[in-house]
């Protein structure tokens, strides 16, 4: 079993980035004491319709950086996203950092390039990646230290970063009156999804916990940041001890009644890539449309 060690005096500053086309929040996450800093879960703006791609979010971020004069360590995605397209490399080219992701990546590797029917020049071995991070590893930013939790069910490499009193959840969680992210794309399972909520919450109450997403249920302003005591109290979906069992059910029939993400299609290509567009076989940026593949 894997033992977990948290520091959560360590209180890191966090500066959140929020994207209205996808509904997506980025962070800086700078080490309390020093100049030392991370980014997670970075967006690159494409116009489908016209594919055309532009960087306003990462350079937003990038600016921050330079304005607080920072140095950019790690660039850290929580899991291959499905609804955006990450801006990794972009701000590796920019900044440096090294860019890391869960060792399940191999996985969604795997499942997505048989969809999109990649060829062997298709690497399935995570290598786009500087580092593969497994359940429990540590690392750090400048002198602050990181541990990840694995958390599989919405995707099979979801992974939590925890920097000091503050946790990066990706889509394990959705803030309390949102409740949860679906569990129906290839190689997600609601079951997981719980069992991986459920170590989320062993973490203090006090924890804070910084979300990928949020959509404003009931019209409220968009929110990214709460903490496990709240979520333990108040979450819609996995809230006062709800079961495994009626998770499962409420899950799995919610997630029947949902529409694919609008940008599925060049996420999944994108971002299983650490972040870089594919090239067709004379070396120009192309993406696939797999026909019912998905």
């Amino acid at each position: 079993m894997t033992h977990y060690s948290f520091d959560l005096t360590v209180k890191p500053e966090v500066k959140a980035f929020f994207d209205p086309a996808t509904n997506t929040i980025s962070y800086v996450v700078k080490d309390p004491d020093s100049s030392a800093c991370a980014v997670v879960d970075s967006v690159m703006d494409i116009d489908y319709a016209a594919g055309r791609i532009t960087y306003a979010h990462a350079d937003a971020m990038i600016a921050y950086i330079r304005e607080q004069s920072l140095q950019l360590e790690w660039i850290i995605e929580t899991h291959v996203h499905a609804d955006h397209l990450s801006a990794a490399p972009y701000i590796q080219q920019k900044l440096g950092g090294k860019i890391g992701i869960g060792e399940n990546i191999l996985v969604v590797q795997d499942t997505f390039g048989k969809i999109f029917n990649e060829g062997t020049e298709f690497q399935r071995d995570g290598s786009q990646f500087d580092k593969l991070f497994r359940d429990g590893d540590t690392y750090r930013v400048g002198t602050m230290q990181v541990q990840t939790i694995f958390t599989p069910g919405h995707t099979p490499a979801c992974m939590v970063h925890v920097m000091g009193d503050a946790a990066f959840v990706g889509d394990t969680l959705f803030m309390p009156d949102g409740g949860s992210a679906r569990a129906d794309f290839p190689g997600g399972d609601a079951g997981a999804l719980y069992d991986s909520i459920q170590k989320l919450l062993t973490l203090p109450d006090a924890t804070r916990l910084f979300m990928c997403h949020d959509y404003g249920p009931n019209g409220r302003d968009i929110q990214w940041e709460t903490t496990v005591g709240a979520e333990k109290e108040h979450n819609i979906h996995v809230g006062h001890g709800t079961t495994k069992e009626a998770f499962v059910k409420l899950r799995t029939e919610r997630d029947a009644t949902l529409a694919m993400p609008r940008l599925i299609i060049p996420s999944l290509q994108v971002n299983m890539r650490a972040g870089e567009i594919p090239t067709d076989h004379d070396g120009r940026p192309m993406l696939k449309v797999p026909v019912n593949g998905l």
